[in-house]
């Protein structure tokens, strides 16, 4: 479906309303969805389609997956937790995954920031070069 710009521009101003501290607050999405559907604007689908989109892409900017080669201590965990608040701020949802093809080190993808420092990363780097 094809959005409009000024439909594109109404659902990043209603987006920036649920941003409380740098943080999404679920709430302010659900009640301003909510009255958007009530009031039924003109192109209200496409400013809809659009904000669920920023939605979208907000939850994933703010997730962080955590993947290791061997089940990481709870001491660990937050040594990790503790760097990606220092590097990306408080509210980040971090998930511990436990992938043993890694066979070392671990690999954390925050929206589309990867950092791989896993032995099966730096092994595929090596097989690229040649």
């Amino acid at each position: 479906m094809k959005i409009s710009k000024q439909a594109r521009r109404d659902a990043k101003q209603l987006f920036r309303g649920t941003i409380i501290n740098g943080v999404m607050d679920e709430n302010r999405v659900r009640a301003t969805t909510k009255a958007l559907i009530d009031r039924k604007p003109r192109g209200y689908m496409g400013i809809l389609d659009h904000m669920k989109r920023l939605v979208e892409l907000e939850i994933q900017r703010r997730t962080a997956l955590v993947e290791s080669a061997t089940v990481l201590t709870p001491q660990e965990q937050a040594g990790v937790q503790a760097n990606l608040a220092q590097r990306y701020g408080q509210g980040l949802n971090v998930i511990f995954a436990h992938e043993p093809s890694l066979i070392g080190g671990l690999r954390v993808q925050v929206g589309s920031d990867v950092y791989d420092g896993s032995v099966q990363g730096r092994l595929n780097a090596l097989k690229e070069s040649f």
